[in-house]
């Protein structure tokens, strides 16, 4: 079993109280936006495993680090991340040929700042945005992910809110 924290749209901040909620975890998956390279290297000293892609406002050196998606299994889920990715009947057109063709079990995405957790039945995809846990935006809320996958199954999951945006 891993435990993962979820988190999306930092824009170059690391909220202190992620520590608290990331320190138990197996793996930190950062759904792009990072901002600057400090942001992983703060979450590398909470967990050393940190997946990460880059989003639309990150520079060359996240993105020379960091792909555009990432596809892999952890445990027996097959999982794909991306910063743009849409939402169930509204995918991105980067993704809706692969995810049509070839749906992952999980899918996340960040980039609207909205949380949102939608089980598509056409696809039997679990769609994940943990919304914004960083300073730039419109949302009024800081909010990160935490859930747990079992072999199969994915479990526990938690939204976590940080706080006001400012």
């Amino acid at each position: 079993m891993k435990k993962i924290g979820l988190i999306s749209d930092t824009h170059g901040f690391l909220d202190p109280k992620i520590e608290k909620y990331f320190s138990g975890c197996d793996e930190i998956w950062h759904a792009g936006d990072v901002g600057n390279y400090q942001v992983i290297d703060d979450l590398q000293k909470i967990c050393p495993i940190v997946r990460c892609v880059y989003g639309n406002i990150d520079g060359q050196e996240i993105r020379k680090t960091f792909p555009k998606n990432l596809r892999f299994n952890c445990e027996e889920v097959d999982v794909w991340i991306t910063h743009i990715g849409g939402y169930p009947n509204r995918y991105s057109p980067d993704v809706k040929n692969e995810i049509t063709k070839n749906p992952p079990k999980l899918f996340i995405c960040g980039h609207s700042h909205i949380l949102k957790v939608i089980f598509d039945k056409k696809l039997g995809t679990l769609h994940i945005n943990p919304g914004a846990a960083g300073k730039s935006g419109f949302h009024k809320v800081k909010t990160i992910v935490r859930f747990s996958i079992d072999n199969e199954v994915i479990k526990d999951l938690e939204v976590i809110e940080l706080g006001d945006r400012v």
